[in-house]
């Protein structure tokens, strides 16, 4: 099509509006003139950015696990004329488990806490358990609780809650807690014997407590049904997990901040 105009004829292309104005085309759209746009390929912005480097509504950074390069781990070593251990837990791990105890049920379920919440856990403990299992299961409950506490740091930004209810056969165990600062625990278990294996069963609910004494947790802890001693341990130990992973997690939305009204958690 031509356009006719005081200054003469000028063919131009029938998709292109023009004005009565003087007509200017740019011989080139600029993203070709480089040379590697033939291998261009388009991708989503979002995913490209990485969660560190996004800001809340605010204007806030997002407080994320990217963030913490090196994760959020705690190490302790705890020497006692009874026990020796030494725990680390990386909190932003990817469930690897090294736990020698000397107890093996206490190394099994120890192996089902990092690898059902995602953290790296390494326990190394020797004690008297030519008397009984009881000191090595309490001090290396209260060296992880410790550790624990030392990952979490200020508990900005975490969802502080956790909440799962985890089965295993005919066992179905549920586990509520809250990384509050404030130690207390809840336990309604009724395991049927006196042992699996070598392992005392009492001594489920004495770990469960050293580690809320030391770790500053309230953690409730409910069989809902079970049968099997093995099982309603397994899924106890399954359901914390979990439920801690939930808790210890990022919520970002709170963008860094602490999640309590009073602005502070903390054991006091």
């Amino acid at each position: 099509m031509a356009l006719c105009t005081p200054g003469g004829c000028h063919f131009i292309n029938p998709k292109i509006r023009v004005s009565p104005t003087t007509l200017h085309l740019p011989a080139q759209l600029p993203i070709f003139n480089n040379p590697i746009s033939k291998n261009l390929k388009l991708t989503n912005s979002v995913t490209a950015t990485s969660r560190a480097s996004m800001t809340d509504d605010n204007g806030s950074p997002a407080t994320s696990a990217s963030q913490n390069t090196v994760g959020r781990i705690g190490e302790v070593k705890r020497v006692t004329k009874e026990t020796n251990v030494f725990v680390k837990i990386n909190l932003d791990g990817k469930g690897v488990t090294d736990s020698s105890t000397s107890v093996p049920f206490l190394d099994h379920m120890l192996d089902q806490l990092a690898s059902h919440g995602l953290f790296d856990v390494h326990v190394r403990a020797t004690g008297d358990i030519h008397i009984d299992d009881h000191h090595t299961n309490e001090d290396v409950a209260l060296a992880l609780g410790t550790a624990l506490l030392q990952a979490l740091g200020d508990r900005k930004g975490i969802n502080r809650f956790g909440d799962f209810s985890a089965p295993l056969d005919e066992a179905l165990i549920h586990v509520s807690l809250d990384l509050s600062g404030r130690p207390h625990l809840s336990c309604d278990l009724q395991i049927p014997t006196e042992r699996v294996g070598t392992y005392d069963t009492q001594l489920v609910e004495h770990f469960f407590q050293s580690l809320v004494n030391t770790s500053g947790m309230t953690l409730h802890i409910r069989q809902i049904a079970g049968k099997n001693s093995h099982h309603i341990i397994e899924a106890t130990f399954k359901a914390f997990a979990r439920a801690l992973r939930q808790a210890t997690e990022y919520d970002y939305r709170r963008a860094g901040t602490v999640p309590s009204s009073k602005g502070v958690l903390s054991r006091a």
